[in-house]
């Protein structure tokens, strides 16, 4: 009745209006056509509604709900909401997808818009600006950044190059557990530190932390990188409510830039040593990395050119974040090797046969060999992901993904450690079997091209230092396992929980 009471008004004023002169005919023809064009718009935005999700506190959100451990807490949103769902974090509208096949649109079908960021005060801090290769968004700063690495240090020629600066580095380490801890208690993760820093270093600069004063700045050196993980990966008031920003409420702005300071001091000794010796000309023909960076900021090309802070930045990519996720990888994986000794005991049969009981690892060639080592890194690579969320992504347009709509500018997670724990992909999801990683004729290896395996990520922000990981963590790991037997100390036992961070680390009895 009301609706046709409204047609019979709306036919009359467009009879009127139409006697009384064409602008007015024409005016109210617009009109209309925007009024329906509205409509669509609307009935197309109902069509595609926000994913589902806890509601959380007014102002708050789900925020005081997360906990300590958020990938354990998302894993269970996502077995209430599904695959895909949506919670508020005070302003913040964070998304996130649980299954590969969501995930393919993501990074496979709208990749382009998806491969944007939005860096978090304590990264814009930390990482010169937000200008380090992850935080940058998607454009021509971030793919002359990536260029430029994958080019000068992370091409095949340059890793087959830079073996020899691995080996000295592994061997270094193996001298020191020799003659100093052999029946002593020894932290992994700081030996698998110390040692990817230096031969990271080795290779960059060609400088690296020697003696007992070096191993001293080591341990100092992953204690500080140790806190920046923590202080990138927690949440912080000041970017959920960007008006509480400058009161660093948490102080975490404040840590940040401290932590920065010290990690940027190592940077500027480097710097100021490669400044001197290209000053003088030495070593033209066989340049390490830094040296080659230092000139592009001689460079006129846009395409080349690069800044003091740019290049700090890829420094700080490297260095920081190769060895603290390839220490990370390496103590998870002793400690799924300590707590399955039959898994243990096969990996020493297989360097027995491949290797040679006396003999050491020379050749990158030889890793190629070592099969099951390398499913039981991709195992524990399964089950403790280095960065369960990756790093979050932040569409530069609304879209829609599984049927929902993404906002534009909300914060997308995709979270591996979920979808790599999916019972409906994985046989025995839970339980430690690299044997699962033998049978499937190498199709799940680290590239991402199969959405139920993507430990360093997937699509054009894949991890840029898979190269160097993969080839640091089979060495390091095959060595340290080949020269020693690892067992845990009397009366301890191995806590697998793991601390959440920028990484998700390994928690000790």
């Amino acid at each position: 009745m009301v609706m046709s009471s409204f047609s019979v008004k709306w036919s009359s004023l467009w009879l009127n209006a139409t006697n009384l002169h064409p602008i007015l005919t024409l005016l109210l023809t617009l009109i209309t056509v925007l009024w329906l064009l509205r409509w669509f718009r609307n009935s197309t935005n109902e069509a595609s509604p926000l994913p589902p999700g806890p509601t959380g506190l007014p102002f708050l959100g789900y925020l005081p709900f997360l906990g300590t451990h958020p990938h354990l807490k998302f894993h269970k949103l996502a077995q209430l909401y599904g695959p895909i769902y949506k919670l508020t974090l005070g302003t913040k509208t964070v998304v996130v997808v649980s299954s590969p096949s969501l995930v393919k649109e993501i990074v496979r079908d709208q990749d382009t818009i998806f491969a944007n960021r939005e860096p978090l005060i304590a990264a814009l801090v930390a990482l010169y600006g937000g200008t380090d290769i992850a935080s940058l968004p998607h454009g021509p700063q971030w793919r002359k950044a990536r260029k430029i690495l994958v080019r000068e240090m992370l091409s095949s020629t340059n890793l087959t190059n830079s073996f020899p600066h691995r080996r000295v580095e592994v061997k270094k380490s193996i001298r020191y557990v020799y003659q100093k801890k052999i029946g002593c208690p020894i932290n992994v993760g700081d030996l698998a530190f110390l040692t990817a820093t230096n031969a990271i270093m080795s290779m960059i600069w060609g400088e690296t932390l020697e003696g007992e004063e070096g191993a001293a700045i080591g341990v100092e050196f992953r204690a500080v990188v140790s806190e920046l993980m923590v202080l990138l990966g927690k949440p912080n008031v000041s970017d959920l409510f960007p008006a509480l920003a400058l009161l660093d409420l948490q102080g975490i702005e404040r840590r940040t830039r401290k932590v920065s300071q010290w990690i940027d001091r190592l940077f500027d000794s480097a710097i100021e040593k490669r400044m001197t010796v290209t000053g003088k000309g030495e070593n033209n023909s066989n340049k390490d990395f830094l040296q080659v960076l230092m000139e592009l900021t001689k460079s006129d090309s846009e395409t080349t050119s690069m800044t003091m802070k740019e290049i700090k930045a890829i420094l700080i990519d490297i260095v920081v974040g190769g060895t603290d996720t390839t220490s990370t990888t390496l103590e998870w994986v002793v400690a799924e090797l300590m707590q399955h000794p039959e898994a243990m005991e096969r990996v020493h049969e297989e360097m027995d046969t491949v290797i040679g009981l006396d003999n050491g690892i020379e050749l990158e060639s030889q890793l190629f060999k070592l099969e099951y080592l390398e499913a039981v890194i991709k195992e524990t690579l399964r089950l403790h992901p280095p960065l369960p969320f990756l790093v979050p992504r932040c569409p530069s347009q609304t879209s829609t993904v599984g049927g929902y709509t993404i906002p534009k500018g909300a914060q997308v997670f995709l979270n591996v450690w979920t979808i790599q724990r999916d019972p409906d992909i994985w046989e025995d999801a839970l339980e430690f079997r690299p044997e699962r990683f033998l049978s499937d004729d190498g199709k799940l290896d680290y590239w991402g091209n199969k959405f139920e395996y993507l430990p360093f990520g997937s699509g054009r922000r894949i991890c840029a230092g898979l190269p160097l990981a993969e080839k640091m963590i089979m060495f390091m790991l095959a060595s340290f396992l080949h020269y020693f037997q690892w067992r845990l100390p009397s009366g301890k036992v191995l806590e697998f929980s793991g601390k959440f961070g920028a990484t998700s680390r390994y928690s000790k009895a």
